[in-house]
């Protein structure tokens, strides 16, 4: 019985417990399913909320486009409507100026027919006048042309002849006063107090008694000096005084001053010679080096090789014509840059070839040929731009002068050479430039006289009236002044005047 009891209870509670369960899980799935209600009608709502946002934005960008291609087609039917009205326009224009032209056609092609009908009438004429004209003049319409042709011909001649007196007398004017204004500008800008230095190869002696020391006991002292320096040594019978005697400048420049450092040091003998001879070539050479380096700082020319500054310094020591070659090269490149900075040229150009143009003369008895050429070699040698080298070159005309910059050094050269006192010609040269002119002048055909005046700047020919007449007149001082620039050397310009005199004499009996 217990044990039914204990089935029946058993039973019982384990029919409770699934009761319990069932309902537990009961209750859960309908909260479940309430709760999945209220998020699918959220879900639903959200998603209707949503459509309608989406709907309203796609209805606002629908009709926003609607509006801008309204707006875009409005745009494109003004601008269609403007392009027609400019058509139009342009269609009207074109219609004015094709009736314009026709009108014109129609003109030209009348005044054509009238042409044709003047040209007519006028040829008729012609030969009515032609055949009238040579019935009173007695002559052919050959020889009236040939005649005529000699009247225009002549006439064409004395007017071409006046017209090149013209031009020549306006370009002569004109290019003289502003060569004229050019050079006195130069020369105001670089006006100095010159002096033409000469080497100095006298010597002077605090005595007579001097001249035995120097010449020594049975002249050992004059001979090793003689020996050791290449120079000659004179002594004559001038009082305290004596001569060196070298073509070399620097050789002699360095005995010039070996024998004054002996003359104050009073011991003169042979090995005292060696040692003063020894110091004085190496002053000499600091001095040409520091020379050139003064002289390029003087001319403003910057970047030269140390061996074409020590070659600079040497022209310390040479003149031409009396004109020291050092400061005539100094004085060359300040006239030449001026004048470049006249015209417009390159004035560092114009400069340095001014400066380097003699360089040449500082070898010219070492190596033969123009001392132009030399100097244009030596600059070579250096990497001397070609510019610079062509204006060394050609600045007597060696070679062909390429650059403008290369005829203002020529230019500067003269300036530097003419000017009053700068340089001194012995008088033989003077008489044989004369000489030359003269016999130049006198070598055309129909001279008669010539002379060279005004120091040979000036040569007056007077020809021959019946040979030469006023145009051959003009062709022959052409011709002249042509074969003096070919012929001659000199400074400045020469002027040629041909004069043709025609004289007729008659007497009143």
């Amino acid at each position: 019985m217990e044990a039914l009891y204990a089935i029946i209870a058993l039973v019982v509670g384990a029919g409770g417990g699934w009761w319990y369960g069932a309902r537990r899980t009961s209750v859960r799935l309908a909260v479940d399913q309430e709760a999945a209600e209220l998020s699918r009608a959220n879900i639903i709502a959200d998603a209707e909320t949503k459509s309608r946002e989406i709907l309203l934005q796609a209805k606002d960008q629908a009709i926003r486009i609607r509006d801008e291609a309204e707006q875009e087609g409005k745009r494109g039917r003004k601008e269609v409507e403007q392009a027609q009205e400019q058509l139009n326009r342009r269609r009207e224009k074109l219609d004015d100026r094709l009736e314009q032209t026709e009108n014109r056609a129609r003109k030209i092609e009348q005044r054509e027919k009238q042409i044709d009908t003047l040209e007519r009438e006028a040829q008729e004429l012609k030969a009515v006048q032609q055949t009238e004209l040579e019935r009173v003049a007695g002559m052919s319409r050959a020889e009236a042309r040939s005649e005529l042709l000699d009247k225009v011909a002549l006439e064409a001649r004395n007017d071409s002849a006046r017209i090149i007196r013209e031009i020549e007398q306006s370009a002569r004017a004109e290019g003289e006063g502003r060569a004229r204004e050019i050079v006195i500008t130069c020369i105001q800008r670089l006006a100095t107090d010159v002096v033409a230095d000469v080497v100095v190869s006298s010597i002077e002696l605090p005595s007579d008694d001097m001249k035995g020391r120097i010449i020594g006991r049975q002249g050992r002292n004059i001979r090793a000096f003689e020996q050791a320096t290449g120079v000659d040594v004179i002594v004559d019978d001038t009082p305290e005084t004596i001569v060196i005697s070298c073509f070399d400048p620097v050789r002699r420049e360095v005995a010039r001053r070996t024998m004054l450092q002996l003359i104050a040091d009073g011991r003169i003998h042979p090995g005292r010679v060696e040692q003063v001879l020894k110091k004085m070539r190496e002053e000499v050479e600091r001095t040409m080096r520091e020379t050139g380096e003064e002289a390029a700082y003087r001319a403003d020319v910057r970047g030269l090789h140390p061996e074409i500054l020590k070659l600079m310094g040497r022209m310390m020591f040479r003149t031409s014509y009396g004109q020291n070659v050092l400061n005539h090269s100094v004085e060359t490149a300040q006239i030449a840059a001026l004048l470049a900075a006249e015209v417009g040229a390159d004035i560092e150009l114009a400069r340095m070839g001014g400066f380097l143009h003699d360089i040449g003369k500082a070898m010219t008895h070492e190596v033969d040929g123009p001392h132009a050429l030399i100097g244009a070699d030596i600059l070579q040698r250096y990497s001397i731009p070609a510019l610079v080298v062509n204006a060394v070159a050609s600045h007597h005309h060696e070679v062909e002068q390429d650059t403008l910059e290369a005829v203002l050094v020529e230019t500067a050269d003269a300036i530097s050479g003419a000017r009053p006192g700068a340089r001194r010609e012995s008088l033989e040269l003077y008489i044989k430039r004369i000489k030359a002119l003269e016999t130049i002048a006198e070598g055309f055909a129909g001279v008669e006289e010539s002379f060279a005046i005004q120091a040979g700047r000036e040569v007056r020919i007077i020809v021959r009236p019946e040979q030469v007449d006023d145009l051959g007149a003009l062709r022959l001082s052409q011709d002249i002044a042509k074969k003096i620039e070919e012929t001659l050397e000199y400074p400045g310009q020469v002027k040629v005047t041909v004069i043709r005199e025609t004289r007729a004499v008659e007497y009143a009996r």
